[in-house]
Parts: structure tokens; C-alpha cells; sequence
């Protein structure tokens, strides 16, 4: 029997269909119901591709006393984060409120009337364990408490809605001349610093340690070696997939060796561009150029739908058998020592041994994740081996499989007719920010390495979203199967101007024939980037103190409070990008309202910069525009030279005309300097600015 999440388009809802408990989706007439039979709200808020959500969902939310007495007492409301990043931003900092942490799944409890917290947490085991009580004797305590102790109650939620509202509240004041060398230094610092626990990607500030490094800055930290060995960690750890492209999305440990398997569009994007923007910063290492190409592939193969547009997420867990009750997390990826003695001869597998870690008793459960061990281009022998394990894996050898159908529900998973390996399902729900991700990392790897694939897949992407996110005249987020659902927020808006943009400088180092293939000119990227950047500030921009909503003015009515975000997660805040835009339209279209709205954005958040730095890499790299942005007005055949270097606060122009003689024209700030008569003296004067 099947609850109210039976006909919802969100995978992860329909992953609780058939739970016993009586699920609601987040909407007013569960918040009604709430208030009317003064029942406290559990809300639980994850993703499809979560491991902990998954187990949670096999245990705690299928026991049949846990579900009587939830069902009983409490108003459960299920929310995808994907689909409401507004609702899980706002809860997840009350979690960390009251907790000290977060994560994913998000398990909070609300007070009917209101929807203010008063208890959360995250994984609840069904009987007590890892440090945790056990779920249904937590529920009973909770329910007495709400019921007998209503003074404490309401002192609690009094606190976090204070703390909340207080948190949203960000007083303007202006930008130090300091800043930015303080906010790039910290950043370059914890890029650089080593952990004892998890390895993230943390592009965000990987991004910001790379620019930090071209500004020769008084640092404790070499920013350089800090960002190029962020890029190595990347593409020779176990966090990429060197069998089939794709990256994971962090690893357990601190040595970069054994992942968390899932696999999710939005870090991939930004890896690609992060390591498109090293190999032009100067560290060619060959591995950069084969994860960008093995990823791309990835891409082509699994996570295309066929209008174009990109998927958003692999499951970490996969089933070994289709006779298997539960799947089991990295089966699709790993190997045994014996398997690979059975699929390898003698001395492919001792040639994989010494370029792999590859051991008999295993890194992973006894089993073995792949990590490089040394740096450079792997041998042709080498690449012949894994590609036996993808044969392996596939079904096909790689140049054999043009697309891998998706596996979009554990029931198809079990049924499906799989050569080989029964792969992870497929989150196959478009987002559209997260699709902006990937379109610039596309556009970046083209402009670095010259592909003309990537960027065809980043325009089909975009093209995609312009003509079918838009419902009566409004962006929408997500879409499913061709259905567009829930209203753009901040982070749409400005993922996917910046990829527009990304797309509009890519095009303009483009060849005719590619140009030509694309179907388009690049001032089409450019009008489009200004047409969403006019609906971006109609609805989201906040007139005082300056910045971003994370949601319209018209779709905020069911929220505590309406955030502008500007802490970097995994994702960049939605601010930091969204300031770079509006210096980058300035540069592009000469109106100075795009440079004083930005100026107004960071002074908005200049308070949250001098006190916290370590928080928001992405409005420091917005200021970093700000101080030295750029534009080089040349020609075609100087731009397409041009961006393949690290010129990160440097944008393109196409100039139809030039003073006699000159080859470029350079202007930082409100100022030109004199006209370049060369590519070198072009080159020189753009080095001698410092970007």
C-alpha cells in the first residue's frame, strides 16, 4: 500500500512511497492539517542519491511501530533538498543550531502553528546505536516533551527563530582595501591544510586558492601548491572513477582513497572547470586532460537525456544480484582480488598493481577502489587493462558503448537486462543550477583544450533550459520527463547567467565550423544572459541592503525567514556568482548599473567577509572581479590563444574595430592602456595587471 508520495516526480519522494508511514509532501494543506489536530511536524529532508537516506528509508521508515506511533502523534513531511534548497538551507542551519553539525538526511521537528524547530538530528538508528537513541523511544520522548514541558518548547524555538532572523540580518558597510588579500589567504589556507577525516572536493575554495596564487600575496600558505595538489588529489584518487569517468563525491578518509560512491553532477561540473583552469594555469599534468575527457564520456554515455539536457545523480548504492534484498554501496565499482586475477592475465594485473592500489586484501570491505599512484600519461597496455574492466563492468568494451540506459528506480535496477554489473539508479530529473554547473566546466574545457564536443554538449544543455524552463514568462528549477516544476531560486538564476556567459566567451574562441555546428552566434549567449539577469533582479534582488533572495518575492510565504545566501558548500553561494555576473555584464555591455549593483552586493556582505572569510570563497572571487576586472578587445584568432591561459577576471570582446596597427586594446577598471601592437606586448600587458 502506497502513501501520498505514490504519484510525486521526485525520485527520492517515491523512494518513501510504500513506507508505512503516512507521508505528506510540503505544501499548505499539510501544514493545515498540522495546526488544526496540533500535531508537531517531523520533517525529513533528503536527496535520492544519499546513502544515509537510503538506509534510513530501509529501516527506521519501514518499521511498522515506528510508523503506527509517527502517524499517530506527528505530521511527517517529506521535502527533496534538490527541489527545495530554501526550505533545507533554513533548517539545516536551525539543525546546526541546535546541534553543533549537520547532514544529510535532515530530521527535524517543528511546532505545528508555526514551523519553528525545536529538536533535529540526522541518521536515527531504529534501535540504539552509533551514539544515537533508538528512533521510536526518541519519538515518545519528543511527543511527552511537546505535550508536558510547553514553557521549554517554546523557549527553544524562541531562541532559533531569534538566531535565525538575526543570521539573515547583515549589516552594509564598506570594502577594505585589506579584504581581499585576508579573505584569499585564509581560503589558500584551508585548501591547504590536512584533515583527519573526509576528503571534499571544496571547488569553491580550490577556485579561490588559484587566483590567489597569480596575485603574489604576503601568504602563510604556498596558494599555488595548495590548488595544484587539490587538482592531483582529484584526478588520481579514488574520488574519480579511472575505469568509466566521473567523480565521486568525496572520500572517506583524508588520502583521497575510498569514496562516498554517489556520484552528482553539480561537483562534477565544477571539477572540470577547476581542472580546465589548472592545465592553464600551468600544471599540465596529463591526468587533468584524461579525467576532463573520461568525465565528458561519463557524461555522453549515462547522464544524457536525450533532449540534451544532463541528469542529476548516480545512487552510491547498487544492487550485486538482482535476487539481493538491499543494494550494497560500491558494488558497481569495486573489484576483489580474485576477480581481477580471473579477468587479468599475470602481467596485466601486475602492470595494474604497480600504477593502481591493488592489493589482495583490499581497501574497501576486501575489496579494491582504484587510486593512482603515480602522476603522467598512463601506457597503452595500462588503458587496455581498464578497459577490460570496464567490459567488465559494461558489458562492452568502452568504444563499443555509445549510451547506458539509466536505471531509474531500484525495480528497474532489479529487472532491467544488464549485460553485466547492475549499475546504480539514475536521479534523472533535470536542475537546471546544477546543469549550469556543467555547461561552464564544458565551455572551460573547450576554450583550454580545444574539444569541439564539449562545448557542443554545453550548448545543447543551455539551449534546452532557455526553451523549456520558462512557464508564463517565469524560470523554473527542475524538470521532469519535459514537465518543469517549482520556481527558480537564486542559484538557478545565477548558475545559469554565468554559464550563459561562460558559453558567450567560449563561443567567441570558437572555430566557424564549430560556430557553425552550434547553430547559434555569441551575442545569442550574451542577450539570453541579460534577459534572465532582468528576471533575476525583478523578483530576487533585495533593494536594501543589496544582494540576492534565495527565493522570488512571490514564492517566500511558507518560510521562517528569506535568506540571501552567501556561505560555499559543496555548491557555490548563489551570491558570489551572482556578483561576478553583474561585473562581467558591465565589462560586455559598458552599462555601469550591473558595476554599482555589484559594488551595493558586496558591501551588502562585506560585514560576513571581515568576520568570517572562511565561509564564503565565492563573494571573495567576486571581489576579485570587482578589483581587477578586465576586458581585451581583439579578434577572433587572439581570443581563441588567449583563453586558453588563466586570465581569470578577463573577459572577451570581438572588436570590430581598432586603432591602425593594433592587434588588442586592454582596459582595467575605467581606464585603457595604450593599444597593443602585438600578440606579445598584448600578452605582456595583461601579465604586467596582475591577472
Amino acid at each position: 500500500m502506497t502513501n501520498r508520495l505514490a504519484q510525486s516526480r521526485s525520485l527520492y519522494l517515491r523512494k518513501h512511497a510504500e513506507n508505512p508511514i503516512d507521508w505528506w509532501p510540503w505544501c499548505d494543506e499539510a501544514l493545515q492539517t498540522a495546526a488544526q489536530q496540533d500535531k508537531p511536524i517531523f520533517l525529513s529532508i533528503g536527496y535520492s542519491s544519499c546513502h544515509w537516506c537510503t538506509v534510513m528509508e530501509g529501516e527506521a521508515f519501514s518499521d511498522a511501530d515506528i510508523a503506527a506511533y509517527m502517524n499517530e502523534h506527528f505530521l511527517p513531511i517529506k521535502v527533496d533538498r534538490e527541489e527545495r534548497p530554501d526550505l533545507d538551507s533554513i533548517y539545516m542551519q536551525a539543525l546546526q543550531m541546535m546541534v553543533g553539525q549537520g547532514g544529510w538526511p535532515l530530521n527535524i521537528f517543528l511546532t505545528p502553528d508555526d514551523q519553528v524547530p525545536f529538536y533535529g538530528g540526522t541518521y536515527f538508528p531504529v534501535e540504539p546505536s552509533y551514539g544515537r537513541p533508538g528512533f521510536l523511544r526518541l519519538l515518545q520522548a519528543l511527543r511527552n516533551h511537546y505535550d508536558t514541558e510547553k514553557e521549554k518548547v517554546a523557549a527553544v524555538k524562541g531562541e532559533i527563530l531569534k538566531n535565525l532572523q538575526q543570521s539573515a540580518l547583515l549589516p552594509p558597510q564598506p570594502l577594505s582595501e585589506q579584504l581581499l588579500d585576508r579573505g584569499f589567504s585564509t581560503t589558500a589556507g584551508i585548501v591547504a591544510g590536512g584533515g583527519m577525516g573526509q576528503s571534499f572536493p571544496m571547488i569553491p575554495y580550490a577556485d579561490a586558492a588559484l587566483r590567489a596564487a597569480r596575485l603574489e600575496l604576503d601568504m602563510p600558505v604556498d596558494a599555488q601548491e595548495a590548488a595544484s595538489q587539490r587538482g592531483l588529489c582529484l584526478a588520481l584518487g579514488g574520488i574519480f572513477d579511472h575505469v568509466a569517468g566521473g567523480f565521486h563525491r568525496y572520500t572517506v578518509d583524508p588520502t583521497w582513497t575510498v569514496p562516498h560512491f554517489e556520484k552528482m553532477l553539480s561537483d562534477n561540473g565544477q571539477i572540470v572547470e577547476y581542472l580546465a583552469n589548472l592545465w592553464s594555469a600551468g600544471v599540465e599534468e596529463l591526468a587533468f586532460e584524461r579525467a576532463i575527457a573520461l568525465t565528458a564520456t561519463w557524461l555522453q554515455r549515462e547522464m544524457t537525456a536525450p533532449e540534451g539536457y544532463f541528469y542529476a545523480a548516480q545512487d552510491a548504492d547498487s544492487f550485486a544480484t538482482a535476487e539481493a534484498v538491499e543494494p550494497e554501496e560500491g558494488d558497481f565499482y569495486v573489484w576483489s582480488h580474485e576477480e581481477l586475477e580471473t579477468l587479468l592475465n599475470e602481467e596485466a594485473l601486475a602492470e595494474l598493481k604497480a600504477q593502481f592500489t591493488v592489493s589482495l586484501k583490499g581497501n574497501f570491505e576486501g575489496r579494491n577502489v582504484l587510486q593512482r599512484q603515480q602522476l603522467g600519461e598512463l601506457s597503452a597496455s595500462v588503458e587496455a587493462t581498464l578497459a577490460q574492466l570496464f567490459a567488465a563492468r559494461y558489458g562492452q568494451a568502452p568504444n563499443q558503448v555509445g549510451t547506458f540506459p539509466p536505471a531509474r528506480d531500484n525495480q528497474a535496477a532489479k529487472t532491467g537486462d544488464w549485460p553485466k554489473r547492475i549499475p546504480p539508479v539514475t536521479d534523472t530529473k533535470m536542475i537546471a543550477a546544477w546543469n549550469s554547473l556543467m555547461i561552464s566546466g564544458l565551455a572551460r574545457a573547450y576554450s583550454v583544450f580545444c574539444q569541439p564536443r564539449y562545448l557542443n554538449m554545453a550548448a545543447t544543455a543551455a539551449q534546452f533550459i532557455l526553451s523549456h524552463q520558462w512557464v508564463e514568462n517565469r524560470f523554473h528549477r527542475v524538470n521532469y520527463d519535459g514537465h518543469p516544476e517549482v520556481l527558480a531560486q537564486s542559484e538557478d538564476y545565477a548558475l545559469l547567467i554565468k554559464a550563459l556567459l561562460d558559453l558567450h566567451q567560449a563561443s567567441l574562441a570558437a572555430t566557424p565550423d564549430v560556430l557553425s555546428e552550434l547553430g547559434c552566434v555569441p551575442q545569442d549567449w550574451l542577450d539570453k544572459a541579460i534577459q534572465v539577469q532582468e528576471e533575476f533582479d525583478q523578483f530576487l534582488w533585495s533593494l536594501d541592503p543589496g544582494g540576492y533572495y534565495n527565493t522570488a518575492s512571490d514564492a517566500s510565504e511558507d518560510l521562517l525567514v528569506r535568506e540571501r545566501s552567501f556561505m560555499d558548500n559543496a555548491t557555490p553561494a548563489a551570491n558570489g556568482i551572482a556578483i561576478a555576473n553583474l561585473v562581467r555584464l558591465h565589462l560586455l555591455t559598458e552599462d555601469r548599473a550591473y558595476l554599482d549593483a555589484a559594488d551595493r552586493g558586496l558591501q551588502a556582505f562585506s560585514s560576513i567577509m571581515e568576520r568570517a572569510p572562511q565561509a564564503c570563497p565565492s563573494l571573495f572571487v567576486a571581489l576579485d572581479w570587482l578589483r581587477n576586472a578586465t576586458v581585451v578587445k581583439t579578434n577572433a584568432d587572439a581570443i581563441a590563444a588567449l583563453a586558453q591561459r588563466y586570465l581569470p577576471d578577463t573577459v572577451w570582446q570581438d572588436a570590430k574595430t581598432l586603432p591602425p596597427e593594433a592587434v588588442g586594446l586592454v582596459c582595467q577598471g575605467l581606464s585603457c592602456l595604450e593599444p597593443a601592437l602585438t600578440q606579445a606586448q598584448l600578452l605582456e600587458q595583461l601579465q604586467a595587471g596582475h591577472i
